[in-house]
């Protein structure tokens, strides 16, 4: 009897060895329920497809998770034609989880990502899933770093997507988009393409341009792998992988000279006081995150905080010369006052 296709055979043994791993951790146990997010999309469907096929093989239970965002028409019946292939696989429980999207200053897409990031934390909770699987590909981490490296992001950001960050795991980020077609395909499932995803889809930025990821997929990195051969995709996954374990340690490294900080929080009302003289002491790489990780502290939104922020803290420290306070997102002011960094919910006076 043959085996399977070729796509499949190489999927089943990524999803295989990723999840023997989170046994071998200690991450999962045997009877534990894992949940697929699947659209319907190739990705997440090859993704639900091979999870039906692994997770009982390794004694693990497996459902799905499909999530309406209500905003496309017709959107109702993708979800719920995703729910009955994920049912038809073998996943249960299969669910449909809708959420409401409300207009935001990140753009639909992040907005639409953090509505769905939600409900399907609140689905693994009320299941008592260990973890959630996402269809990320080689192909989504590529595109991330080549957007993370045009918007001038830091290491963290060219880290790209995490293969596990939290109960949010990623099987299949070292497989291929056309291994996820191919197997679609090989296995007879019909597939859903979000209309969001294509350069002249439905979504555009504010000035009538194509999202940026989808102007990546379709446009940018063709166009790097005519010039520069086929190894691009590739190259742009070893970046990441790189980035991420310099940015861990450089976070790290970081952490410790946070703590040494001793932070203050008074009784003035002030959120956050540090020695900005001791900050300045820092490396750059070590000074930047530390900067960060006390406006978090004090309150800013991590989502819209930006490296523009973070630069406007570090002339406070290094190039000090009378100016006034820096504002942050979330009404955080930053001001330098005798040889402090004071970071408060309202304006502080000058040094």
């Amino acid at each position: 009897m043959p085996g399977p296709a070729a796509p499949v055979a190489r999927l089943r043994h990524t999803t295989r060895t990723f999840l023997a791993e989170r046994l071998t951790a200690g991450d999962l146990a045997r009877g534990d329920l894992i949940l697929v997010a699947c659209s319907g999309g190739p990705d997440s469907l090859a993704l639900a497809a091979v999870v039906a096929f692994v997770a009982p093989r390794l004694g693990l239970r497996a459902g799905a998770c499909v999530v309406d965002h209500q905003l496309q028409p017709g959107s109702a019946t993708a979800a719920a034609t995703a729910r009955q292939r994920c049912d038809e696989l073998g996943l249960d429980p299969a669910e449909v989880l809708t959420v409401t999207v409300t207009a935001g200053g990140q753009g639909p897409e992040a907005t639409a990502r953090d509505a769905r990031y939600q409900a399907l934390s609140e689905a693994a909770d009320r299941q008592g899933a260990r973890a959630v699987l996402l269809g990320h590909t080689a192909d989504d981490q590529a595109e991330t770093v080549l957007l993370a490296l045009a918007r001038g992001s830091g290491t963290r950001s060219l880290a790209g997507m995490a293969t596990v960050r939290g109960r949010f795991w990623r099987p299949l980020l070292t497989a291929s988009r056309a291994d996820t077609h191919d197997a679609c395909a090989s296995l007879g499932l019909p597939v859903w393409h979000d209309p969001t995803n294509a350069v002249d889809g439905p979504w555009r930025t504010a000035d009538g341009r194509p999202l940026p990821r989808a102007s990546v997929r379709h446009r940018v990195l063709p166009a790097l792998t005519e010039a520069l051969g086929p190894g691009v995709r590739a190259g742009l996954v070893r970046t990441a992988r790189l980035a991420r374990e310099d940015s861990d340690l450089l976070d790290r490294l970081a952490a410790e000279q946070y703590e040494l900080l001793e932070a203050r929080h008074p009784d003035d009302g002030r959120d956050v006081v540090v020695d900005a003289r001791r900050i300045g002491e820092l490396p750059t790489a070590l000074r930047l995150r530390v900067l960060r990780r006390l406006a978090l502290d004090a309150g800013a939104p991590s989502g819209v905080l930006g490296q523009v922020h973070i630069d406007a803290i570090d002339a406070l420290v290094t190039a000090w010369s009378g100016q006034g306070p820096a504002q942050l997102p979330g009404g955080i002011t930053v001001a330098r006052t005798c040889g402090r960094l004071v970071l408060s919910a309202g304006p502080s006076g000058p040094e």
